[in-house]
């Protein structure tokens, strides 16, 4: 072999081994980088909830009041107890409206017989007006004598009438079905005298209902969006809605949006939204504060993300780290709405496709390659998370 071949071989070789001593292997350079877990973003249908404040408030509400003046004999019903519609609360004196009643239907009997004698009399000079023994002016008087004591049969029969409603609001029955309270009068006591005097209070309790604020601004913003096609509004009767209870825990039963008010509250630029809960065990109160996570509408094309993919920096914005074509960390700005599932909702700065970090952001840094771990999670693990 020629000796200048011999010598350009050898500096390559050497040229080969010291590039080697430089550079690591792949299986080093593969241990030295991060290993992450990442999640690829997917559109995927998600409600757009909104927490609002409220009052639990009584579907029908019926305040037992005395209609005629009297002194209360008796209350026939246990206090606290379930009522039924038509169920006798209160017994008021009666004796004066019988004593009314039977005032009214002797003036009736008077007047019918005063009626019967008009009528015969109207006869009688029908037939001697013929042969002209009476005067016109006599019969005239006979026929509106007969009308007016139809009059006053008439007028005897509706104050016979009012005499028996009288007798029959002596007895105090309960005008609705459900839970009545405390009686706020007693045996003896003198009611309707110069005002209609209360005597109790009815509420139904199941189901009730939870009357919730919300400001205007979120509605007309809502509304736009739903103008512009970005969410799609749900059903009234069909959004749900879950009570939050004063201790924080969850309602267990699930209760629907009713309606939304028309009038704004000139106060405070409020709208009142009314819904509703099943209440067996009677649990909810009227009077008492709740929330109630409300799910008025839903977005076809919504992204979230795992919580713990969210970072922020020293003023609070929230990021997260994406791996661009060729595995490298960079920093991401996203606009996060509310939490669902342990779940960030992203309003802005993702789009599908785009793949982020979840775990291993302690190890990631910004500019610098990664390698992903994709081994499956384990199931156990998968459902603590």
């Amino acid at each position: 072999m020629p000796k200048n071949l011999l010598v350009k071989l050898s500096l390559i070789a050497v040229s080969l081994a010291l590039a080697a001593c430089g550079k690591p292997s792949p299986i080093e350079e593969a241990e030295s980088l991060a290993t992450v877990r990442i999640e690829t973003i997917e559109t995927q249908a998600l409600s757009i909830r909104s927490e609002l404040s409220g009052r639990i408030a009584a579907p029908r509400s019926a305040e037992v009041r005395a209609r005629v003046a009297g002194v209360v004999l008796e209350r026939t019903f246990r206090e606290g107890s379930d009522v039924k519609k038509g169920d006798v609360l209160f017994r008021i004196d009666p004796a004066p409206f019988k004593a009314d009643l039977d005032t009214a239907q002797a003036g009736l009997r008077k007047a019918e017989a005063n009626a019967l004698q008009a009528r015969l009399q109207e006869l009688r000079y029908a037939q001697l007006i013929d042969g002209k023994a009476i005067s016109g002016q006599d019969y005239d008087n006979a026929r509106a004598s007969v009308r007016q004591t139809a009059a006053d049969v008439a007028a005897n029969k509706a104050a016979v009438e009012r005499a028996k409603l009288n007798l029959g609001y002596a007895t105090v029955t309960a005008p609705i079905s459900g839970r009545i309270g405390r009686a706020l009068v007693t045996e003896g006591a003198l009611v309707g005298q110069s005002e209609t005097t209360p005597l109790a209070l009815i509420q139904q309790l199941n189901p009730i209902h939870a009357d919730l604020t919300q400001s205007t601004r979120e509605l007309i913003d809502l509304r736009r969006a739903f103008r512009s096609g970005q969410l799609k509004e749900v059903g009234q009767g069909q959004a749900k809605a879950t009570l939050i209870q004063d201790d924080g825990s969850l309602y267990p039963l699930p209760g629907k949006l009713l309606f939304t008010d028309i009038t704004v509250d000139p106060g405070t630029g409020q709208i009142i939204l009314r819904s509703e809960f099943p209440n067996p065990d009677l649990d909810l109160l009227p009077g008492s504060f709740v929330r109630v996570r409300l799910e008025q509408a839903v977005n076809q094309q919504g992204i979230s993300v795992p919580q713990r993919a969210i970072q922020r920096d020293s003023a609070g914005v929230a990021q997260v780290l994406m791996l661009d074509a060729d595995l490298r960390v960079g920093q991401q700005t996203v606009e996060l709405s509310a939490v669902q599932n342990d779940r960030w909702i992203v309003t802005a700065g993702l789009k599908p496709g785009d793949r982020i970090v979840t775990e291993g952001l302690q190890h990631a840094k910004p500019g610098e390659k990664v390698q992903i771990d994709d081994t499956p999670i384990p199931l156990a693990q998968a459902s603590g998370q």
